[in-house]
């Protein structure tokens, strides 16, 4: 016959959900700690200010994951160089925990530091590579910098196995810069990163995004940069201002339920109407 149970039998099974219920409890006090310092930490490395010119409009959106600890590491930059030119970069390092965000803060310190020495982008890739390599991280990281003389709209970029960027124009033409690239930066030394020339023109904007932007679980990366270049050409025709381009980016990106996190770094020079 079975054993009926004793006062005993149930007040063990209560103390044994107790414990279960307090070991949930701190898991997620854990996660929702490990959560707010990657926020912070990812926060804290992103520029607070942006460089300023005559004519000139640099606007800036991040998107946090949707999977994981909620940040990853992507990033975007703009800062004033030595010689009156601006640096933009934008890039994503692998993976989405507080190792990605830490490691993106360190590509974006190096990339800073160097290009104080030379904004050349493809040198400054290419010394930027063998920095992270020397600090031995199993990480990588894509990235595109770019080097823009605000005064004449004269553009010289370089991509480390980054998303393509997408241009526009005043009078609605709008597209993919797909130029020539190297690797990823961190992955193997000696590697060269060839560079590319442009203008931006008055009312034309450049778009640089990371693949969270274009691709997701309803969106290959074709698409998305498709869908990135109408709303280009759309926000260039209309004398929108870059940052209600970006915004429109990333909701566009939002709304196709990205799982990644999303950077975007829109340049535009000024254009005939305002908002």
């Amino acid at each position: 016959m079975p054993r009926k149970r004793s006062m005993d039998d149930g007040d063990e099974l209560l103390a044994r959900l107790g414990s279960l219920t307090a070991q949930a409890r701190e898991r997620a006090e854990l996660q929702r700690t490990q959560v707010e310092l990657a926020i912070a930490l990812q926060r804290g490395m992103l520029p607070r200010d942006l460089p300023t010119a005559p004519g000139l409009h640099i606007a800036v959106r991040y998107a946090p994951a949707n999977l994981g600890l909620n940040v990853g590491g992507d990033w975007y930059d703009a800062f004033a160089l030595p010689d009156g030119r601006i640096g933009l970069s934008i890039g994503d390092v692998q993976g989405h925990n507080i190792e990605a965000a830490a490691f993106m803060g360190q590509v974006r310190a190096g990339l800073r530091a160097l290009a104080s020495v030379t904004g050349e982008p493809g040198e400054l890739l290419t010394r930027t590579n063998d920095l992270l390599l020397s600090l031995g991280s199993d990480l990588f990281a894509t990235c595109t910098f770019m080097r823009l003389d605000p005064a004449t709209g004269v553009l010289e970029s370089a991509r480390a196995g980054h998303i393509p960027f997408v241009w526009a124009t005043a009078d609605g033409k709008s597209g993919v810069v797909d130029d020539e690239g190297g690797p990823p930066l961190g992955i193997d030394k000696d590697m060269e990163f060839p560079v590319s020339r442009h203008r931006l023109t008055t009312g034309g904007v450049f778009v640089m995004v990371t693949d969270g932007v274009v691709e997701g679980p309803s969106l290959n990366i074709e698409e998305g940069l498709d869908q990135v270049v109408r709303l280009a050409g759309i926000a260039a025709v209309a004398g929108l201002q870059p940052h209600a381009l970006a915004a429109a980016v990333i909701k566009g990106a939002e709304s196709v339920g990205h799982e990644d996190d999303a950077a975007v770094l829109v340049v535009g020079l000024d254009g005939p109407v305002r908002l």
